[in-house]
């Protein structure tokens, strides 16, 4: 009993020096941009991928949406909204990263044995990619400067986020930059399954529990 109230009381001090940190309200502010960017990667990039039966530009946007999850549960922790149970949503996108896994391992497949699916150049999905390129960089740059001087686990733990969102743009901008040039389609559905390991690292994080709370330990 003594040590449950340990631990609350350690959460209640934590939030109380989150709350009054000089950084708070630059987190605050910057979760914000990061939530209203993925919500527009996501979209642009589905929109985008659906056009051209891009798997390498869909699967990065189905990513982009979970890791929306991420991103937004962190800036609920710096409101100060109280209930966040964040390994029960890491545990959902885990579940959620392993459906998007089979999904683009079948549809990867059914590019490479299907002519009728192979993807076509998407100009719009280059453009979204090069942006998130060099946006997601600077957004895991300025959390990871601000979780050092806040000590804060759950801001590290979003800014790897943001930095493995950079590297599935690199993989998926490879893939769609090649089909565009060289005509290659088979190089869309290659750059797809090249992200699989890190989307698969991903989701067996999130399902052994390691939430942002977890970072902070």
């Amino acid at each position: 009993m003594a040590l449950l109230e340990l631990k609350l009381l350690n959460t209640q001090l934590q939030s109380v020096e989150q709350s009054t940190s000089p950084y708070h309200k630059q987190i605050v502010s910057l979760q914000l941009i990061t939530i209203l960017w993925m919500c527009a990667e996501a979209a642009i990039a589905i929109f985008a991928a659906l056009r051209a039966h891009s798997v390498a530009l869909l699967g990065f946007g189905a990513d982009s949406g979970i890791e929306l999850v991420s991103a937004f549960v962190v800036f609920l922790r710096f409101k100060n909204i109280p209930h966040i149970d964040e390994k029960r949503a890491a545990r959902i996108n885990g579940l959620l990263l392993f459906a998007l896994a089979a999904f683009i391992l079948g549809s990867s497949i059914l590019a490479f044995t299907n002519p009728r699916f192979r993807p076509e150049p998407t100009y719009l999905g280059i453009a979204l990619l090069v942006a998130a390129a060099i946006v997601m960089p600077w957004l895991s740059t300025q959390k990871r400067t601000l979780a050092a001087k806040t000590n804060s686990g759950s801001l590290k733990a979003d800014a790897v986020q943001s930095s493995i969102c950079a590297y599935l743009a690199w993989i998926a901008l490879g893939g769609l930059v090649v089909n565009a040039i060289f005509k290659i389609s088979l190089a869309d559905p290659v750059a797809a399954l090249l992200l699989l390991p890190i989307i698969l690292r991903e989701r067996l994080e999130a399902m052994q529990g390691k939430s942002c709370s977890d970072c902070a330990r």
